[in-house]
């Protein structure tokens, strides 16, 4: 017969590794600013992204192993297009779909013999920043309606308390970044790393585009964000979408609107 172990005992040894390996992976900060929501995440490679689009308001980001949250993320984008294409895009929303994610990583996390080593956050810009939405999930199915800001991954508990610390609402998109890079570049020990553009993946959900407000920074335009001194003001709202890089196909593969700006 095998050895008994106790329920609790078994949940404990799961969640423990799970936790060791989300803590390996290099950081992700989600923070809102004035105009939306932004994603800084500390990752050197052009290929594999931590940031990704989910639907026209709705973005991803996770930390931990890469084949297991981009599973997550296949899977999201799927229910999206399939949930506004038989109903109407405004009914997909990222409560909906964390609640998706939730019982996802639930049973893997009970019924599987190894949990997912991830963390994700799934975030929605709204018409004003007290209507977006910032959904933490947990390696076992956990749901947290975060406010303001969210840090996974390396030391979290830290990077939140710093995050705490420097952030208020009203931010410019500009210092919320300077924000982030300070706080992913903070070591747990006191020592200080200095991160340049080619070592992050920087993205915005900007409500102030019509229809898909994911885009990503990069680029002079990062390098212009992150060096703007504090006392000036962001970026006028066109500079997004006029030195941003090239526009990205549609997460279902459709083309975009004739009037939206990623139209020919």
């Amino acid at each position: 017969m095998p050895f008994y172990v106790p329920p609790e005992q078994v949940m404990k040894d799961r969640a423990d590794f799970a936790r060791k390996g989300i803590a390996r992976g290099r950081s992700v900060v989600v923070v809102g600013y004035d105009r939306g929501i932004a994603f800084v995440a500390e990752n050197p490679s052009r290929a594999l992204h931590k940031v990704s689009e989910i639907y026209d308001r709705i973005a991803f980001a996770a930390v931990g192993r890469y084949n297991e949250f981009e599973s997550l993320r296949v899977a999201g984008i799927r229910y999206a297009d399939l949930r506004g294409y038989s109903y109407d895009r405004t009914d997909v929303t990222a409560r909906a779909l964390a609640n998706t994610y939730a019982q996802t990583l639930g049973a893997v996390f009970t019924q599987e013999s190894k949990p997912f080593e991830i963390e994700i956050v799934v975030a929605e810009v709204g018409a004003d920043s007290d209507s977006d939405q910032i959904f933490r999930l947990t390696y076992d199915g956990s749901v947290a309606d975060e406010r303001g800001f969210v840090a996974m991954g390396g030391a979290s508990d830290a990077a939140e308390e710093r995050l705490g610390t420097g952030w208020r609402p009203g931010m410019t998109l500009s210092e919320v970044l300077r924000l982030a890079v300070d706080v992913l570049g903070a070591g747990e020990n006191g020592e200080r790393r200095d991160l340049d553009e080619a070592q992050l993946e920087v993205a915005v959900l900007d409500r102030d585009r019509p229809r898909r407000s994911f885009r990503r920074i990069v680029g002079p335009l990062l390098t212009r964000l992150l060096g703007e001194p504090r006392e000036t003001t962001d970026a006028p709202a066109g500079l997004l979408g006029a030195e941003s890089t090239a526009p990205e196909p549609d997460s279902s593969g459709g083309s975009p609107s004739p009037g939206s700006p990623e139209a020919p």
